[in-house]
């Protein structure tokens, strides 16, 4: 154990069989609190729960917490919802596998302090099949900002990672809060907080910046410049106007979705969802600013910008897909990561019809059967059933933003 992890460790036990954690009792006996909601750790492997009891002597809890992790599994007692002045536990391996137990106090959104175990006793651990578990007594007085003492009601919170020779890693969105203050001498069924409206509105106006205006406005200039040149109004050709709308309203959407999500947090995140977020951000507010100088269209450097606003194109939309999976993360915490599954399936559904609208376009080059002025069925047809696919799959990710 390297003395600069600070690590005060105890509880050395590796055992080979888990340990006998259940919902019997929630409600009645005991505080409980899971994830999913009301699930049973004796049944299901996959159920993160963490249940807490009061000694008959009222001098402290008796407390039991299981979960699926890579390294350590946690809870923490705070005055709100975001990390910051919690009492935190801590069940965890070390380099060699062995369970052990650790107490932390957090000071803003930085790795937690390790402090003295403390009155901490009856103290048991496993680990099986990645499954890790333990139970404790605690008689130490919950300690935050504000509050002190048993007697009191705080969040709950409950996080999960991995560990590096015993060093706690940065659980990312593997977490949970409750929806409102537990009092841990009440016996309960402590509910989950839901995402609040701003996240919500953020998360969906990204969805519909970078699913479907931004797609649409990219197929309309590859794909229908040639079939709608010299058509239009106000001196501009059709296709022009409305990639030019398109992509517009994906910019400003993308603004708004970032303004609202920075004044909610009122900081910064750690994780690579907001780091993709002001990339696509300020390559967005590059590309129409670059548009807005571009050499005209006979100039003989004008295919430089053309390539390059192409090239810049495709960066910013596998950035922004990236950043999607990310932010997607946050609000699906189920076992099945559905909301993933089916952004996914967006995936493979905009691939499939880059590949057929690439096809028939070189085919058609080929065949020369329609002048480059007519807009054919195949190109309608193609952008009716990708519009109406896209619009399938937003309305069902817009549908598990809503409901998450």
């Amino acid at each position: 154990m390297r003395v600069h992890h600070l690590l005060i460790w105890v509880c050395m036990v590796k055992a080979s069989t888990a340990m006998s954690i259940s919902s019997a009792g929630c409600g009645t006996e005991k505080v409980c609190f899971s994830q999913p909601p009301n699930c049973d750790p004796a049944a299901d492997p996959s159920c993160y729960f963490m249940a807490s009891m009061p000694l008959s002597s009222a001098l402290g809890i008796s407390v039991e917490l299981q979960g699926q992790a890579a390294g350590y599994i946690s809870f923490g007692f705070s005055d709100d919802q975001i990390m910051g002045n919690d009492d935190i536990y801590f069940c965890g391996t070390d380099s060699n596998g062995t369970v052990q137990v650790q107490r932390a106090h957090s000071t803003g959104r930085t790795r937690p302090t390790i402090i003295p175990l403390g009155n901490v006793s009856d103290i048991r651990a496993s680990i099986m099949d990645r499954v890790i578990s333990c139970s404790f007594i605690s008689q130490n007085p919950i300690s935050t900002a504000t509050t002190s003492g048993q007697n009191g009601s705080y969040f709950l919170l409950f996080a999960y990672g991995s560990t590096t020779d015993g060093l706690i890693q940065f659980h990312g969105s593997n977490r949970f809060v409750s929806d409102s203050r537990v009092d841990v001498l009440n016996p309960q069924i402590v509910q989950h907080a839901q995402h609040p409206p701003i996240s919500k509105a953020h998360g969906s106006l990204m969805l519909i910046a970078w699913m479907t205006t931004s797609s649409l406005g990219m197929i309309t200039a590859r794909y229908l410049k040639a079939v709608t040149k010299g058509k239009g109004c106000c001196g501009k050709d059709f296709w022009f106007l409305t990639h030019a709308s398109l992509m517009s309203f994906t910019v400003v959407a993308t603004a708004i979705a970032f303004i609202l999500e920075f004044a909610h947090i009122r900081g910064w995140r750690r994780g690579a969802h907001p780091i993709l977020g002001c990339l696509v951000m300020i390559l967005s507010l590059i590309q129409p600013i670059a548009a807005a100088f571009r050499c005209a269209p006979q100039h003989k450097w004008r295919f430089i910008f053309n390539w390059l606003h192409s090239v810049m194109a495709l960066v910013i939309k596998v950035l922004a897909v990236a950043a999607i999976f990310t932010g997607l993360s946050f609000f699906d915490q189920s076992p099945e990561q559905w909301l993933l599954k089916v952004m996914g399936g967006f995936v493979g559904w905009e691939a499939l019809f880059f590949v057929l609208q690439e096809s028939h376009m070189l085919w058609k080059r080929k065949a020369e059967k329609e002048s480059a002025g007519e807009l054919g069925s195949t190109e309608l047809i193609l952008l009716i059933l990708f519009f109406l696919g896209n619009l399938a799959f937003l309305l069902t990710l817009l549908s598990g933003i809503g409901m998450s």
